[in-house]
């Protein structure tokens, strides 16, 4: 792939509600190592985030959007004006996290060195600054992805190296990725749209890579612990068979999918039994109703594939996710037996 010089880098921004990190994050951007545009997508927040951004205004981009878009809507938003500018990288930044005064110029050294890498990703701590909160993406052979090294201490995961996937909430991406691939499914709303960017990149022979120099602290949870009850249920329910229908090449379907369906309907079971029935029925029902359009976003997402079936099977983790230990323990009864 033929890549142009590198010379005008774009960090963005969506807000909802975040007046009280909104500052903290963007001062940490005003004080990178090498210039950046900074875009705030404001998602229409009923809070004062607008009253705190009008202090900004001759340092920053602001863009309002008219209703809240979510976090794939929010970031396209800014993406879109970020191409219309011929930002030649862009990368995308959580409202409530801090950056390293050499995050970017640390993910940009990576980029240029590596010409067939699409996607860099942080070391993303906690506020704690002690615990991982994610070191990249992982994606499984039962079709769930997780952070890497989330709840495990900073000190490990030192090593710049390629991953599966990486977080959106602080990553680096090429413009011409996005010119290749599209921009973020907005059906996703939140959670998981960006591991989702990462599939895509990965079939269309983009490579992901894990920076370990690229360090921001991050307070995992403080926008989603704004949205209505039951949220982040529906929304993994919703958008795990999404992430997975569209993206799992067709060789690797019936084995990953005996996995991934026995798994998704334990989930379900479990969410049942802990009392959020209401938000995981509705996020299944919310999967139903996008089978039109996973089912054209599979055959766009399909073309684009320029890596064989094995390349993306030797990508794949052959293990559950850490914090499925419900399943593991069935698994390890029926192994027994």
């Amino acid at each position: 792939m033929n890549h142009k010089s590198i010379d005008k880098i774009a960090v963005v921004i969506p807000n909802l509600n975040g007046e009280m990190y909104l500052p903290l994050a963007i001062d940490s951007l005003l004080k990178q190592t090498i210039a950046i545009r900074i875009i705030v997508v404001e998602n229409a927040s009923t809070d004062d985030s607008k009253k705190i951004l009008d202090n900004y205004q001759d340092k920053i981009h602001i863009i309002h959007n008219a209703t809240n878009k979510g976090f794939a809507g929010g970031v396209n938003t800014g993406i879109a004006y970020a191409l219309e500018h011929d930002f030649d990288l862009i990368a995308l930044f959580n409202n409530d996290a801090i950056a390293q005064p050499n995050w970017i110029e640390s993910l940009t050294s990576c980029m240029n060195a590596h010409p067939e890498v699409g996607i860099v990703t942080s070391k993303i701590q906690l506020a704690d600054g002690k615990t991982l909160d994610s070191t990249g993406e992982f994606y499984t052979s039962w079709g769930l992805p997780y952070p890497r090294g989330r709840g495990l201490p900073v000190d490990l995961h030192n090593k710049n190296e390629y991953i599966f996937g990486a977080s959106g909430g602080a990553s680096l991406y090429r413009s011409s990725l996005f010119k290749d691939i599209g921009l973020f499914d907005e059906k996703f709303f939140a959670y998981y749209e960006d591991t989702d960017v990462s599939f895509r990149a990965q079939l269309a022979d983009w490579k992901v890579m894990f920076e370990p120099n690229a360090i921001v602290n991050h307070r995992q949870g403080e926008t989603s612990k704004k949205m209505a009850r039951g949220f982040t249920v529906t929304q993994t329910f919703k958008n795990l068979p999404v992430l997975y229908a569209k993206n799992v090449p067709f060789g690797l379907l019936i084995s990953t999918g005996i996995r991934f369906w026995f798994a998704y309907l334990l989930m379900l079971g479990n969410a049942v039994v802990h009392g959020n029935t209401v938000p995981a029925l509705k996020g299944l029902l919310g999967s139903l109703w996008l089978i039109p359009h996973t089912i054209l976003s599979r055959r766009q997402t399909q073309k684009t594939k320029r890596v064989s079936t094995s390349y993306i099977k030797s990508i794949l983790i052959y293990d559950l996710p850490p914090d499925q230990t419900g399943i593991r323990k069935l698994r390890k009864f029926f192994s027994k037996k």
